[in-house]
């Protein structure tokens, strides 16, 4: 049961963290917005491992170079784009097309690493995207920020966003099967990865100080530290401790019911939750449900 608690209470804390980014949108780039989400959490899991008296022994060159890669993929590109699709298509939606990742990540790891999918779970992809695509595709009553067309920009950035999660978590997985690596530390060395790309971007750029400006303001860096914790730092904690106590199928099952929580939360922000938003989102749980178990 600590395992299953944990895994809703993972979802329910990234549905919130994606409100929080879309708020903080309004005032950072994607990728300044990463880098200081990022930042904060690196702190944190640095600092929960030096309490902890975990040292980071027995990593093998290739498994650190496997972890570094997979920050780059889905914490450097895939987190940066998710927070652009954030701004085009509302946390709401957003979120939405991130149950597409489970679904990219199995067909990554089949022509990859050589694993077998079962009926069920080819059609738990059907769903997925068929329930994504009924959403995505709806026209909503005009907004102050999205328009009521959905922005296909914004469905490409979503997209990425989810193959960024994919590729990320399949690499990630290369790199842990078989080895004892601490699941603490395999985060921090990814979100050091991340961090590493978008520093170096927004570095190349001439961008750096000028992205992080508006952290100058006390309330918008208070907002990014409160989704960092929440979302990142709290969200990976939680996620370790379901995949420890509850099987894999079940707690990645639960940690995908970001879209469901954001509903109501979505509603009390002034955003429309309609019958089929609600139903499309079902869809692709089921969806989801079937792909992992399967």
């Amino acid at each position: 049961m600590v395992g299953e608690v944990a895994a809703l209470a993972a979802a329910f804390l990234w549905a919130l963290a994606s409100l929080l980014f879309g708020q903080l949108g309004r005032s950072l780039l994607p990728l300044g917005l990463n880098l200081a989400k990022g930042a904060i959490a690196l702190l944190l899991l640095a600092l929960t491992l030096l309490i902890l008296g975990r040292a980071l022994a027995g990593i093998e060159a290739w498994t650190l170079v496997l972890l570094l890669v997979s920050g780059v993929v889905g914490i450097g590109l895939g987190d940066t784009v998710y927070f652009a699709a954030i701004n085009h298509l509302g946390a709401r939606r957003a979120l939405l097309m991130e149950t597409l990742a489970p679904a990219l990540a199995a067909l990554l790891a089949g022509l990859g690493l050589g694993e077998v999918l079962s009926w069920s779970a080819y059609l738990g992809m059907v769903l997925t995207l068929v329930g994504v695509g009924w959403v995505i595709s709806q026209r909503l009553p005009p907004t102050a920020d999205l328009s009521p067309r959905p922005s296909y920009r914004g469905v490409l950035y979503g997209a990425l966003a989810a193959l960024g999660q994919a590729s990320g978590a399949v690499l990630s997985r290369a790199a842990l099967a078989d080895t004892g690596v601490d699941p603490l530390w395999s985060s921090l060395l990814r979100l050091a990865g991340g961090l590493l790309l978008i520093t170096t971007l927004l570095m190349a750029q001439g961008q750096l100080r000028h992205q992080l400006k508006p952290l100058g303001s006390t309330r918008i860096l208070a907002l990014v530290a409160v989704a960092a914790v929440l979302g990142t730092y709290l969200g990976i904690y939680l996620q370790q401790i379901a995949l420890k106590y509850s099987p894999t199928g079940i707690a990645q099952a639960l940690t995908a019911t970001s879209p469901l929580f954001i509903l109501p939360m979505a509603g009390l922000v002034g955003d429309r939750v309609t019958g089929r938003a609600v139903g499309g989102a079902v869809l692709a749980l089921v969806g989801v449900v079937l792909l992992v178990n399967g």
